[in-house]
Formats: C-alpha cells, structure tokens, sequence
C-alpha cells in the first residue's frame, strides 16, 4: 500500500467506514465504559463534508481529518483488526502528516482516550507528544501534537 492507495471516501462507502470504525474502537467498550466516540460519529455527513479518507477494496483503514485555520485535526484513525500488522495505520499517519503539508499547516493535534494505552505508545512514535490531558464528560483524554515545522 502506498499513500497513492488512499483516496476521498465517497457515499457508497459509509457502511464500510461504519463497519471498520466500529470494528476498530469495539475492544475498548469494556475498557472505557463507554462507546467511543468514533463510534458515535455520523459517518455520512463526515464523508459527505469530504473529511473521511480511506484506503483497501474493500475498506480496511480510514482516517477523519478536518483541516483548521492553525492545525490538522485528526479526529479518527481506524484500521480493521483483520489488517493489523500490515503496515496500514503508518501509511495513513503518513497520508494524514503529508495532507497537513500540502495544505500549509504547521501542525497535527488529535487527542485519545487515556484508557487506549495502545495509542500511548504508537503516537509518541510517530513524533506526536502530549500536551494536554483533559477529562471531557466521561472521557479521560490525552492530547496529543505533531509539529511539522
């Protein structure tokens, strides 16, 4: 897979991002108590707003991004537990450093559950620290940046 092999998500494929989204965030139910908000998420209306990218046919990895006056926003990363050790969350970090590039953005902000623990390690690798840690509503939350300056 190549960052050529991600593309703007389209209409028909909503219950695909749904399916791996939900497939993707379902393990941590039971840890966080909670849905998370991925989970939540009105996958139409993000993909129609042009903020879903996704790669694999059939979908195996998406990214949420929305680009802000000062930052990328990475609101959602999702990668199917069937592609896991593939490769394809590095691609779409990549994708997503790279599209805050083109569009002139001097950073990356995102923020995870403080109970995804996973996420605790693989950020910090990919160049993003913590700034922040914010209890919203029942979420226990790190936010995270990635200067690209």
């Amino acid at each position: 897979m190549t960052n050529d092999d991600i593309r703007p998500a389209v209409a028909a494929d909503v219950p695909a991002v749904r399916a791996v989204t939900d497939a993707a965030y379902q393990p941590y139910v039971a840890r966080i108590g909670v849905r998370p908000v991925p989970m939540e998420a009105d996958h139409a209306a993000d993909v129609a707003a042009g903020k879903v990218f996704v790669t694999g046919r059939p979908v195996v990895g998406l990214v949420v991004v929305e680009a802000r006056a000062d930052h990328l926003f990475l609101d959602s990363i999702a990668v199917h537990p069937d592609a896991h050790g593939r490769g394809v969350g590095r691609r779409l970090l990549e994708w997503v450093e790279a599209h805050a590039r083109a569009r002139g953005l001097p950073e990356i902000r995102l923020y995870t559950n403080a109970l995804m623990w996973e996420n605790q390690k693989i950020y910090p690798r990919f160049g993003y620290e913590v700034v922040e840690r914010r209890t919203e509503g029942p979420y226990a939350r790190l936010h995270y940046r990635k200067p690209l300056v």
